[in-house]
């Protein structure tokens, strides 16, 4: 079973201009960081990323008893990531109706919502960086 670290997810955005994300985004699954050049890419990346590692396993997704995948961790070092414009750990823990349930904090407004969808959590992220 994967541990818990392994579903939360740091999206470090590195610039915002007219609605437009540029970042990275780092999780213990990934060796490294993933950088992403729009917010289709980083959804399509970390949907990508919660599919290989099937956490939370999609509630569409047919279940099956297989081997335990290895573990690279990526936080070996213990450094924390961080962007240019913002910061925000974004937890998953269901992936139903074909989109994402969980919490996301914003780390430099030290605040923290759930979300029902990926689009409330893009509006979330959205309210964070306006208001800057």
């Amino acid at each position: 079973m994967w541990g818990n670290e392994y579903r939360t997810t740091m999206i470090c955005l590195d610039s915002y201009e007219d609605g437009q994300m540029q970042g990275r985004f780092y999780n213990p699954a990934l060796p490294e960081g993933k950088a992403f050049s729009s917010l289709s890419r980083l959804l399509i990346g970390m949907e990508d990323m919660l599919d290989s590692m099937k956490l939370p396993q999609a509630f569409s997704a047919v279940r099956s008893f297989a081997p335990t995948p290895e573990r690279e961790s990526a936080v070996a070092s213990g450094q924390v990531q961080t962007g240019e414009k913002a910061t925000f750990a974004v937890r998953i823990l269901f992936r139903q109706n074909a989109s994402w349930q969980g919490s996301v904090s914003w780390l430099e407004g030290k605040r923290e919502e759930s979300f029902r969808s990926a689009l409330e959590l893009i509006f979330l992220m959205d309210s964070a960086l306006r208001s800057e």
